[in-house]
């Protein structure tokens, strides 16, 4: 298994999942540190940690030949990186914009290209992209986001056309509003930040955020056999917040 971007948060809790499940994981983060404790921590599956920078046009991959070097072969790619940055429009920079796109769409596109030719040797090949409830809604502030976010999930519907033919699964999920460090400069954006989120938890039906924990779940459910029939697809876990 390959897990791009997991050192916290989201990526961190389906890299502690598949290793609790036995599964092999190559961690590729920036996050060198928070990546080698995560290596570290005492769990059934292996993991290996290596740095990463999916800005990079090269990093994609030198993370897909990482896992294969390490562990013969892969799965399962979970392509989880993501950069949430907030700024009012006259302030956003071409450097800025840039910097989403490479990581929320290109990183993407390349690691399912530098992957498929490996996947398809694989019985549960399963490509699984972490997209945002910002591809359907838009947030102040966030252009580059809500845009890199909607080009990923038509660019997942895509390689799920021309993918399927090699037996290779591919999806997306869409969190909303989870618990995460991630979600920081939405906030520091906010000229009152508890009252912004005590207005956020009254729009969620289930009046809370989710946790990381949860949208592992999704992951895990994604990365097995028990999805076999599914792919092409954008699956939302929000708590309800797009259904209202």
């Amino acid at each position: 298994m390959l897990v791009a971007g997991g050192a916290t948060g989201i990526g961190l809790a389906v890299v502690r999942a598949l290793r609790r499940r036995g599964d092999q994981v190559l961690l590729a983060d920036m996050n060198v540190e928070a990546a080698q404790r995560a290596a570290t921590e005492t769990l059934p599956g292996r993991c290996v940690a290596v740095a990463c920078d999916l800005s990079s046009e090269d990093a994609p991959r030198d993370a897909v030949q990482a896992v294969i070097d390490h562990f013969g072969g892969v799965d399962v790619v979970f392509g989880n990186a993501g950069v949430l940055l907030a700024a009012p429009l006259e302030d956003w920079t071409i450097e800025a914009w840039e910097l989403t796109m490479h990581v929320n769409l290109r990183a993407p596109f390349l690691l399912a290209q530098a992957a498929a030719r490996h996947l398809e040797a694989s019985p549960i090949a399963s490509l699984i992209f972490t997209a945002s409830t910002g591809a359907f809604r838009g947030s102040a502030e966030m252009p580059a986001y809500g845009a890199s976010k909607a080009g990923l999930v038509n660019l997942v519907r895509s390689l799920a056309a021309e993918l399927s033919p090699r037996g290779i699964r591919v999806n997306a999920i869409c969190p909303g509003w989870i618990d995460t460090p991630f979600n920081e400069p939405y906030w520091r954006a906010q000229e009152n930040p508890k009252a912004a989120l005590r207005a956020l938890l009254h729009r969620i039906p289930l009046g809370r955020q989710g946790s990381p924990d949860e949208v592992a779940e999704l992951v895990l459910f994604l990365a097995s056999p028990l999805s076999r029939y599914i792919t092409g697809q954008a699956i939302v876990i929000d708590g309800g917040y797009t259904a209202v």
